[in-house]
């Protein structure tokens, strides 16, 4: 049944491809249909499938399944098909899994799964690429409806929460005001199982002229925490909590009083905790505590002392790199050496690093390796959206697979990449077999692609200063920190190339578990796509291949400059009549941007090494 029944999506879906589309309604492009009789209990999965779904008769049962309120379960015939699941939110999950062709049982792998939007109150976006913020305006209020479509397409996909603003918060966001437009929001993303939460300025009771300081231990700010606490709680009673970006590029924290993470986390953890709310404390913190220290070691020299000293509901979340989300990076090694506190992963949907919302990249490869390597349980995922209020929502069209694929992998880490961007290719353009086979061949090359045109090897952090597009290998600034110029991360010299970070380097190695402790800190043994990052390599070294590491550089800008060719073609010639035109249109104008940029980082790189290696 569930094959017959996917193949019946498909044909439909493919009905209506031609037709003109701007890309607004992502991938909920269901046909309506109207033949199913739904019955049992009333709610938003009912109106969806009576809708959409293509059978003949749903029975919506509210049961829990396997001890998980959110697991659904979807079981029964061709014409009679049952949907259990524990609350609203889980029938309405199972609902789209059914649209899907789904069957069976699934349970959530992670409790937290949200968005985190870097959304300023001016309406700005940091590091956005899709225009404006979707909550945010300075001179109106957000669209409702819009609202209530982010809602849909993220519980399309399993997404129950999302930070409202950004980590560089401002004060402002907690005024009463600001809290009275957040419940608004809340009570439009309530019925699709989305709790908000907000990021905040650990400093805002002094920035706002409550407090004379903003010291964790002080009674006073306590005090006005607490009270801001219960009056959020008034306003939004399954508000969710804290995002905290504290003492990191520039932000106040608990170390401006000689306290420690776990102190400031816990003050605000004990604000929080009679309403059921958590703190997601961000451990992206560098150049403080620990400056001058090799900046992929000060997450865990800084958190690792305080594990175990953190409040229940405190989670601690770090990115999946020890960087900034670099095109390519090992695991975070803070996923190792935190054991005794409650982890959670950040991943950045918004391709800030790896040709923002202008290049076709599909990062499901790249998180599906972070997943591959963890030893630690997590309790939630986070990613760093990339919406705005451009019309196609994520600016690149592609750009929505992300979206989709952080879902999915939230909700499942096993899902194969493959299996994503096959359902996402299906329901976002059309079934049809030609176009979802090669366009699927297409988005799985196009990260290895990326890594290769812009910073293979291992080589990172080597892009222009500020707003991180284009190459900069050169780049350095004597008014910047050493760790925000590229010269100081590539340590390209006569002798070789590579950041040291072995036993005989920064021993940045030892912070992880075996095997890859011993894996990454040998030359011979090191992977290469990773070499880079952990060795500083003789230009004449021998790769795994038998090339030489300049070979071998040169070879894989110029194979990523390649793929992003052979993609265009494809996309130009083979796909023109398979899409609607303003869809092709656009991507191909992407496309075609995406090769200019790929051949100016393998030129723009080569020309410059070239001075050290020959």
């Amino acid at each position: 049944m569930k094959r017959t029944f996917s193949i019946y999506i498909i044909i439909l879906l493919s009905i209506c491809t031609l037709h003109a589309e701007d890309g607004s309604r992502l991938w909920l492009r269901y046909p309506v249909c109207h033949t199913a009789e739904v019955t049992g209990h009333p709610c938003l999965a009912a109106d969806i499938l009576r809708n959409y779904f293509p059978g003949r008769k749903v029975t919506l049962q509210l049961h829990t399944v396997a001890d998980n309120n959110e697991a659904y379960q979807i079981a029964g015939s061709a014409d009679s098909v049952c949907i259990s699941s524990g609350s609203e939110p889980g029938l309405l999950y199972g609902a789209f899994a059914l649209l899907r062709g789904e069957r069976g049982t699934s349970i959530p792998a992670f409790q937290y799964r949200l968005l985190n939007h870097w959304d300023n109150l001016n309406g700005t976006i940091e590091r956005g690429y899709a225009g404006q913020s979707i909550f945010w305006h300075p001179d109106r209020h957000f669209d409702a409806t819009h609202i209530k479509d982010y809602a849909l397409a993220n519980a399309s996909i399993g997404i129950n929460g999302t930070v409202l603003n950004n980590v560089n918060a401002s004060p402002r966001m907690l005024t009463t005001p600001y809290l009275r437009q957040v419940r608004q929001i809340a009570d439009l993303l309530r019925p699709y199982g989305i709790k908000v939460y907000l990021s905040i300025n650990f400093a805002t009771p002094m920035a706002l002229g409550a407090t004379r300081t903003a010291d964790p231990t002080d009674r006073y700010v306590i005090k006005w925490w607490k009270r801001k606490a219960k009056e959020i709680y008034q306003l939004i009673p399954d508000f969710g909590g804290f995002l905290v970006k504290a003492n990191s590029e520039g932000q106040p924290g608990p170390s401006d009083y000689g306290r420690s993470h776990a102190e400031g986390a816990n003050m605000l953890a004990d604000a929080l905790q009679p309403y059921g709310g958590i703190v997601m404390w961000r451990c992206f913190v560098y150049g403080a505590n620990h400056k001058g220290e090799d900046r992929v070691k000060q997450a865990v020299s800084e958190f690792k002392p305080l594990d175990g000293q953190f409040h229940a509901n405190v989670i601690l979340q770090t990115k999946n790199g020890p960087l900034d989300f670099q095109p390519r990076e090992p695991y975070s090694p803070i996923f190792d050496q935190i054991k005794l506190t409650p982890n959670m992963a950040e991943l950045q949907i918004t391709q800030e690093y790896l040709g923002q919302s202008r290049h076709l990249v599909y990062l499901a490869p790249m998180w599906k390796e972070f997943f591959s390597t963890l030893a630690t349980p997590l309790k939630g995922v986070a990613g760093v959206a990339n919406i705005g209020d451009d019309t196609n929502w994520c600016g690149h069209h592609f750009s929505q697979a992300n979206w989709y694929a952080f879902g999915r992998l939230a909700w499942n880490p096993s899902l194969s990449s493959e299996q994503i961007a096959r359902e996402w290719l299906c329901q976002t353009f059309t079934g049809d077999n030609n176009f979802v086979s090669t366009m699927l061949t297409v988005m799985m090359e196009s990260h290895e692609a990326c890594v290769n045109y812009m910073m293979p090897l291992g080589l990172h952090h080597i892009f222009q200063f500020d707003h991180h597009y284009g190459p900069e290998p050169d780049g350095f600034k004597a008014d910047y920190p050493l760790e925000w110029c590229p010269v100081y991360y590539h340590q390209a010299d006569k002798q070789g190339i590579g950041f040291n970070r072995s036993h005989t380097g920064t021993d940045a190695t030892s912070q992880y578990r075996e095997p890859f402790r011993s894996l990454y800190d040998d030359i011979n043994t090191c992977p290469d796509e990773l070499l880079l990052w952990f060795h500083h390599v003789p230009w004449t070294h021998r790769m795994h291949d038998g090339s030489t590491l300049w070979e071998s550089m040169q070879y894989h800008y110029q194979l990523g400059v390649n793929t992003v060719e052979r993609h265009h073609l494809i996309w130009h010639y083979q796909m023109r009549h398979l899409v609607d035109a303003q869809r092709w249109e656009e991507v191909d104008n992407r496309l075609h941007h995406q090769l200019d940029n790929a051949r100016q980082w393998r030129d723009v790189c080569l020309d410059y090494f070239r001075q050290f290696a020959e």
